[in-house]
């Protein structure tokens, strides 16, 4: 009996956590389509008064952008967390580990990515209403964009990028050297695995303000990219060649731009 009971909340808690992720891509579809925007995050039609369409100036103000980039959040970081909460759950038997821990692990982990959300919204609503960001969400200025894609490329090479890539790459060995039980315990080590994330993938979402933050390849890109950078025995392969890749992007636009 007991079996069947931790084999219910395995299930639940794991079936939860993927109707999550697929709830918020429907969201971010949906609000995409209100925005009257394609896959690229362009626009599909003219804003008329009569429209049933909202309006993009009214997509930019910190009340919409906050929950909207939470949600985001949740779409793209969520799918990255599996191995980490799978690592979680090797441990509950072995380390006394719990599915309230498990939990814990992943709000965290969230209240982390929340508050980071909070800090792009605050600055994407203020670039937008300086005019240095239109009300896609991109640089008004091409040079800029070609600037962010090299910083963004050049991070990739840095120092604290590989250490916040080596935690998020092994959460077993964060779990074995910062491991607390229980609800809170999985809350706390949540918030640190949160935090390198964040140190590790800030400039992937920075990329969002070079093509628009409503991009559905974007979205769907990064996503991608973020859940092979995690992979055991691929991970750290592809993450200088990224780099790379997008140096010589913002390189070569820098170049049309003068040209």
């Amino acid at each position: 009996m007991k079996l069947i009971n931790i084999s219910f909340i395995r299930s639940f808690f794991w079936v939860g956590f993927f109707i999550l992720i697929l709830l918020s891509w429907y969201y971010l579809y949906s609000m995409s389509k209100m925005m009257g925007l394609d896959w690229f995050g362009q626009s599909t039609k003219a804003m008329s008064m009569g429209s049933n369409a909202m309006s993009m100036g009214s997509t930019v103000s910190f009340k919409t952008l906050f929950p909207m980039w939470s949600i985001m959040m949740i779409a793209m970081m969520f799918p990255a967390m599996v191995p980490t909460l799978k690592g979680y759950q090797d441990l509950i038997k072995s380390a006394n580990g719990s599915w309230l821990g498990w939990l814990g692990v992943l709000l965290g982990y969230l209240i982390i990515w929340v508050l980071f959300s909070l800090i792009i919204s605050i600055a994407q609503s203020s670039l937008t209403e300086l005019n240095i960001l239109t009300d896609l969400g991109v640089f008004q200025s091409k040079w800029m964009i070609s600037l962010v894609l090299i910083v963004v490329g050049i991070f990739q090479f840095t120092v604290f990028k590989d250490y916040c890539h080596g935690v998020c790459h092994s959460p077993m060995a964060y779990f074995l050297s910062k491991w607390r039980k229980g609800f809170f315990g999985g809350l706390r080590m949540g918030l640190g695995l949160g935090a390198f994330c964040v140190g590790c993938c800030w400039g992937f979402m920075l990329l969002g303000f070079t093509v628009g933050y409503m991009n559905f390849v974007w979205m769907g890109l990064i996503t991608l990219v973020v859940v092979i950078e995690k992979l055991p025995q691929v991970g750290v392969l592809v993450k200088k060649p990224l780099g790379g890749i997008l140096i010589l992007s913002g390189i070569s636009l820098a170049i049309i731009n003068f040209n």
